[in-house]
């Protein structure tokens, strides 16, 4: 049995119309459908399922994020679990190279390892990435004109707005194992666990989602909005990062960035209201396996 498990507002409300798409990947199978947002438990909803069953998540990057930290590490060996593009900025099939819509793709080697972000006093794993400044303001205003009725919402006309006229750039303090920096005039501090987000932007082009001992962080700012708004198209082909005289990008272990006044965030497109500060650390698994190297590196040398 395939479980199709679809959000309705994923693909700005296309949810169950595009998820109906898998079925040519699935001819000949028994499938039964399950709107996401109605399923209290995921983690219980799995236990139940038979053995040989999958599960064929149907949705955006929101959707995938979700569900990954609400089953993190407690996903059943004996079944499935597929992921099935329909959401409408797609960044992560971006950043593993497919396409909304294509064949249904196994979740289990992207979801291992993750990082964690702590945020007003929560901590949950994520799949992208964290959109700190100008990307967290875009969410916030998208999320007003959603309530609002709007559907095709357009994020980069949100971001010009916003650069010209409304977001107020910020003072920050960010902390990269233990090393700390201050920054003026900040536009955007992500962290980020792949290349992408906001629908195509890349901050942290050289970021690899598979590799998990590390977290790359933008810091973009110390410009004004004429400056600022002139560089901020280069990044969704990564070549931002030439202006090193606005920022750069920083690589860590544990990352910890501080704003000065309070602004809105994002986790893999979920907004989160009234941040000032926020911290991601690499997987503690995989933390703990790199101190044991190390460790053992060590006493050979020794020997």
């Amino acid at each position: 049995m395939y479980h199709v498990l679809y959000n309705p507002k994923s693909g700005n409300g296309t949810g169950l119309e595009r998820a109906e798409k898998v079925r040519q990947y699935l001819e000949g199978k028994e499938i039964e459908f399950a709107d996401v947002t109605s399923i209290k438990d995921m983690k219980a909803y799995l236990a139940n399922l038979s053995d040989g069953d999958a599960a064929v998540l149907c949705g955006g990057d929101g959707t995938l994020s979700r569900f990954v930290s609400d089953t993190y590490e407690a996903v059943p060996e004996n079944i499935d679990v597929l992921f099935f593009g329909t959401g409408s900025g797609n960044d992560f099939l971006r950043d593993i190279g497919k396409e909304p819509e294509s064949e249904p793709i196994d979740i289990r080697p992207y979801a291992k390892n993750l990082p964690t972000v702590t945020v007003n006093g929560e901590t949950r794993v994520f799949i992208n990435g964290i959109g700190y400044g100008i990307d967290g303001y875009c969410c916030e205003v998208a999320d007003k004109m959603r309530d609002g009725g709007k559907k095709n919402i357009n994020y980069t006309s949100i971001a010009i707005k916003g650069l010209l006229f409304h977001y107020k750039p910020t003072e920050a303090v960010v902390t990269v194992d233990g090393v700390e920096n201050t920054y003026h005039r900040v536009w955007l501090a992500p962290t980020m666990n792949g290349r992408f987000f906001g629908g195509g932007m890349m901050p942290t082009p050289s970021q690899n989602r598979l590799k998990n001992d590390t977290v790359s962080t933008l810091v973009m700012g110390g410009k004004g909005r004429i400056k600022t708004l002139m560089v901020f198209p280069s990044i969704f082909k990564g070549e931002h990062i030439k202006h090193t005289e606005m920022g750069g990008v920083l690589t860590g272990r544990e990352v910890t960035v501080k704003f000065d006044r309070p602004v809105a965030l994002q986790i893999d497109g979920e907004t989160v209201l009234n941040v000032r500060e926020y911290t991601v650390r690499v997987s503690e698994a995989y933390s703990h396996s790199k101190e044991e190297s190390k460790a053992e590196e060590k006493e050979t040398a020794a020997v």
